[in-house]
């Protein structure tokens, strides 16, 4: 194998993060020389594959999570709000891409599915109801709709809303406008097109052993072929670390100051997938509800409509458990190797602060079929075992850092790290991930290439890939776009 000396840019995991920015890197300065390397021997195998994410285009349109109650009983719409536009700038680069013919079928990667919020009692459904109007009131949410009338919800989701009791309390929300996306099919066309048209492929089979200073250039990049152990040595100017759950020990490794302090804690899980072709024709929506109290979010059941494999699918889960490992093909010696000096203290403080965490970790480790059944039974009534299997999900890595106070926090999200100059970045966490990868890798390119970046030529062209980059987002110019998406994408 042959490589540069010397690369402008290497992006390290073949997922939809480095596609992302591999790509949108080579559209608005194509003279970059990029080195994309992946571990595994195909792309798109850990978070970005199908059966590892909730394939949800996170749009904060049924996520409720999103939407904390105040402590004056208001909601706060705001991240909701963040998620949203950033989701429609993925749209938008995806639209462009099917406009410029790089991408041929958008109906390969992205579908159109309702999404809607359901909750049980009174307290939720009040909540919920809330939720609405607070939403209705804002022109990216006001074609949101609210019921508690269980006729109404056994025409949203019937498979839910059928063999319910007359006097059961519940409450729904839907938004039409709602996606499934599988970004595995999505990451491999992107990577397609940086192969084909850029002549950037991308090397798997090759790991990345260290980042290291180089005084002359910026870094060293470390490389192992794994199939033939024979070690590489790379320079770069820039270095984008986007590796997944694996992310954080390689950042760990690498000579900056922005890293202290950062930990992270493995969650793993498992989905409930149906296997009955009536049922599974049944359902057409992604229903998210509410997660219980001392549940992390990502925990939030939901029962979603999938399309992998060519097929359509029929989802419920996520079920949490706990591995050492932080990639599904990684080390069970994983999270010892990440404890340092550095992070001890706020790994100890985030784990007594969510203890209820840990208990409900324990909790999901110790269910069997039958368990994760009755789960689903609060979602349909009738569900029967034979019609369901037990299918394993990816292995995300939740974010521990320093607070105020020294001490350490768990934070549910996505986070770029990134050294002052911005010549070496990383991301860590997990969802909404995916689904804002586009507006995430805009940030580090403006960190990394700043002065490409800022150029009028560069800007004009961003203008024409992402409108919302550059334009302030009015209702006006967020209804013409919706409607510019929706069109090319066949939603």
């Amino acid at each position: 194998m042959s490589f540069k000396k010397k690369y402008d840019l290497v992006c390290v995991g073949g997922g939809i993060m480095s596609a992302n920015l591999a790509l949108l890197a080579k559209l608005i300065h194509p003279e970059l020389d990029i080195l994309i390397v992946e571990k595994l021997n195909e792309v798109a195998k850990e978070s970005s594959s199908a059966w590892n994410n909730a394939g949800t285009g996170h749009a904060a349109l049924c996520e409720l999570n999103y939407y904390p109650e105040k402590e004056d009983g208001t909601i706060a719409i705001e991240k909701g709000i963040k998620i949203s536009k950033q989701f429609e700038i993925s749209k938008q680069f995806w639209a462009y891409l099917v406009e410029e013919n790089l991408l041929n079928n958008p109906k390969e990667f992205v579908h159109p599915v309702t999404h809607y919020s359901w909750v049980t009692d009174k307290e939720n459904s009040d909540y919920l109801e809330k939720r609405y109007h607070a939403l209705k009131k804002h022109y990216m949410f006001n074609s949101i709709e609210f019921t508690r009338d269980q006729k109404k919800m056994s025409q949203w989701f019937p498979l839910i809303a059928n063999n319910r009791e007359e006097n059961e309390i519940m409450a729904a929300s839907k938004v039409g406008r709602g996606t499934e996306v599988n970004y595995e099919v999505l990451t491999k066309a992107m990577f397609k097109v940086l192969k084909e048209q850029y002549n950037t492929p991308v090397h798997c089979n090759f790991e990345v052993l260290d980042v290291d200073p180089d005084p002359e250039i910026d870094w060293t990049v470390k490389l192992k072929d794994t199939q033939t152990e024979e070690e590489y040595a790379i320079d770069a100017e820039h270095v984008f670390i986007g590796a997944g759950g694996g992310s954080l020990l390689l950042l760990q490794k690498v000579e900056i100051d922005e890293k202290e302090g950062y930990g992270g804690f493995p969650v793993s899980g498992e989905w409930l997938v149906c296997n009955n072709e009536k049922l599974i024709n049944q359902h057409e929506a992604k229903v998210y509800s509410k997660a219980g109290s001392g549940e992390p979010p990502m925990s939030t059941p939901h029962l979603d409509t999938r399309y992998i494999d060519g097929k359509k699918q029929l989802m419920f889960g996520p079920f949490a458990g706990f591995s050492p490992k932080f990639l599904k093909e990684g080390s069970n010696l994983d999270l010892l190797k990440s404890i340092q000096i550095d992070n001890i203290s706020p790994m100890l403080g985030a784990f007594w602060q969510n203890l209820p965490l840990t208990k409900y970790l324990i909790e999901q480790v110790l269910m069997d079929k039958e368990d994760r059944m009755n789960s689903l039974r609060t979602f349909m009534k009738e569900a029967k075992s034979e019609d369901w299997e037990v299918m394993k999900a990816g292995q995300r890595v939740q974010i521990i850092k320093k607070d105020d106070y020294e001490t350490g926090k768990l934070q549910f999200g996505t986070e770029v790290v990134s050294s002052k100059n911005g010549s070496i970045t990383c991301l860590l966490g997990a969802s909404p991930g995916a689904s804002t990868a586009t507006a995430i890798m805009l940030s580090v390119l403006e960190k990394a290439f700043p002065n490409i970046v800022q150029s009028d030529k560069v800007q004009e062209k961003l203008a024409k890939i992402v409108p919302f980059y550059t334009h302030e987002v009015t209702e006006d110019l967020f209804n013409k776009q919706l409607k510019r998406t929706k069109h090319i994408l066949k939603l």
